[in-house]
């Protein structure tokens, strides 16, 4: 769709310094959200592409995933043989409601910053234990996980002029044993609930992050694989409600995080469903 209130394109080629922000401004990775429907209330955009980030970096500590990092690129890592839970990358990239323009074109971090129920991105992220680097408007960073950097639907912890500029994996989680589910209404549709169980190798500790089905992500933590009844009663405390929407009912949603729970923690504890 044509922004016709547009009047500048920015393209700067570092962000070391104070940021130029003004009101009107918004930031352009992939676009594919920012081009799909009107926006009056823009007059510039600021392109990140002359940045060049790099988009994915793989080292000691884990992965770092730059973000302008494309959703295809992400699906396509060759991750190291010991990341026993590199499957749920592509699992996660899989989930997403898009056509190959999208794939090709959609940004990992524009798919957090849009902080939706169902972005695929936040869900990968916050089951893998990421961190979010924020790159104020003085030129300065700050961190925060994934799990508090989205608050709800549509809402995110960025200030006016902030800006994501990398999510960071750790390693310990990269190397967990992972179990995945997800529903959808249709067969190609926006998930309904998405959920990631993980389960470390050297301590025990289970996760379980829950999202899609919640208009922000839930990630619960057991020391050990937990009973069936103790799983059931801390989804009861930890999410109070469920999301609401055309793609599925509270009800439906809270059924559906029930089932998979129980899946995905007797799978992890060697039992399979």
């Amino acid at each position: 769709m044509d922004l016709n209130t547009i009047g500048e394109i920015a393209r700067p080629k570092r962000l070391d310094k104070a940021i130029d922000w003004r009101d009107g401004d918004a930031w352009l990775a992939g676009g594919t959200w920012l081009f799909s429907e009107q926006q009056p209330h823009l007059r510039r955009l600021i392109d990140l592409e002359g940045l060049e980030w790099q988009s994915l970096v793989v080292n000691d500590r884990g992965l770092e995933i730059g973000a302008t990092c494309r959703i295809a690129q992400l699906a396509a890592l060759d991750a190291p043989a010991d990341w026993t839970a590199a499957p749920v990358i592509g699992q996660c990239c899989r989930s997403f409601l898009s056509s190959w323009k999208i794939w090709k074109t959609a940004s990992v971090g524009g798919n957090v910053c849009m902080s939706l129920p169902a972005g695929p991105m936040i869900s990968l992220t916050t089951a893998l234990e990421g961190k979010c680097t924020i790159l104020q408007r003085d030129g300065t960073e700050r961190q925060v996980a994934v799990e508090k950097f989205v608050t709800g639907n549509n809402k995110n912890v960025l200030k006016p002029g902030e800006l994501l500029r990398r999510i960071e994996l750790p390693a310990s989680a990269l190397r967990k044993r992972t179990s995945f589910r997800r529903m959808s209404l249709t067969h190609l549709g926006r998930s309904a609930a998405l959920l990631v169980g993980t389960l470390s190798p050297q301590d025990g500790v289970f996760m379980l992050t829950v999202s899609a089905a919640t208009d922000r992500p839930h990630r619960l933590e057991f020391p050990g694989v937990p009973a069936a009844d103790e799983l059931a009663a801390k989804l009861k405390q930890e999410i109070p409600q469920f999301f609401d929407d055309v793609h599925g009912t509270p009800a439906y949603r809270k059924h559906i995080t029930f089932h998979f729970a129980e899946e995905i923690r007797r799978e992890l504890s060697g039992n399979k469903p």
